[in-house]
């Protein structure tokens, strides 16, 4: 059974070195120049993946390959969890080979019915600063979804399980109009793309690197991007158009984009800032995100 976490009481300290390799690691799986990077240069804005990965010994590891020691904030009776989104505000460079802090904290959490089944939102909040600066460089608040228990019964020959909600407010495809985009690029993720991301951020999570946990088990049509890398591939095409430094960036996941099918990513103009959205091969929308 999973111990549920009091949310209200929860708090977590940490510290972290903002490491040249780690970035390094980060700049060669998005084919950049890894070399570049020096000590004291500010990290990449949306890089912070990297610091803080989770320090759970692999004997706590569960089946899905989340740590069962970690604190679990949702209702026993929800044991799944995965990121539904972010928001993340960039007050302040974190300087590569830099001592870092972090803070964690529960904002709040709520309870829904999902066309998947019941559902549990948790939001955490992380505030990361410079060791010796007592104001934070970075805020960010992470929706985090706990869902049911995978069913006992396998989906039948030649079907899959069913698409999770991910927190859209009514069908999958109800979002607001996007304009034309100006950027586009795509691609199709590979296994070894996904694969790395994953081993960049020592997230265990089978269904991002594991094909038959996926499939076999979860019941999916094949590995799944992390929305995390989504969001990442569409903040580093931004940055490269738009020099500027980011202020506050969001993102929300409404469906999985898989590995071996081509997904597009978009950027547009927005009233502030700039609309960023990923679609996935059949041009639904699988990541609806912000910058300014």
């Amino acid at each position: 059974m999973t111990k549920t976490t009091n949310w209200q009481d929860w708090r977590e300290e940490a510290s972290d070195v903002c490491a040249v390799p780690l970035a390094q690691r980060l700049a060669a799986l998005l084919d950049q120049d890894a070399m570049a990077l020096r000590a004291g240069d500010p990290l990449p804005q949306g890089w912070h993946m990297i610091l803080f990965t989770p320090l759970a010994p692999q004997s706590t590891l569960g089946p899905d390959g989340h740590p069962t020691g970690q604190a679990h904030f949702g209702p026993p009776e929800l044991p799944r969890r995965m990121l539904g989104g972010r928001r993340t505000r960039f007050l302040a460079p974190l300087p590569l080979d830099a001592k870092v802090w972090r803070v964690s904290e529960v904002a709040g959490m709520t309870e829904k019915q999902a066309r998947s089944g019941r559902l549990a939102v948790v939001t955490l909040r992380h505030t990361i600063g410079v060791a010796d600066a007592p104001a934070p460089a970075l805020i960010e608040e992470q929706d985090v979804l706990y869902r049911e228990a995978i069913a006992t019964e396998a989906p039948a020959a030649g079907k899959s399980a069913p698409t999770p909600d991910l927190g859209a407010a009514a069908a999958a495809d109800a979002v607001a109009p996007h304009p034309a985009p100006v950027h586009t690029r795509t691609l199709t993720p590979g296994p070894a793309l996904l694969f790395r991301y994953s081993a960049i951020t020592f997230n265990a999570h089978r269904i991002h690197y594991d094909a038959p946990y996926a499939t076999g088990t979860e019941g999916y049509p094949a590995l799944i991007v992390n929305g995390g890398l989504t969001m990442l591939l569409l903040i580093e095409m931004l940055k490269a158009v738009v020099p500027a430094p980011l202020r506050l960036t969001t993102a929300r996941n409404r469906r999985p984009l898989f590995c071996g099918r081509p997904l597009r990513l978009c950027i547009a103009p927005a009233a502030t800032g700039w609309s960023l959205w990923a679609e996935d091969d059949k041009g639904r929308i699988a990541l609806e995100a912000s910058a300014e």
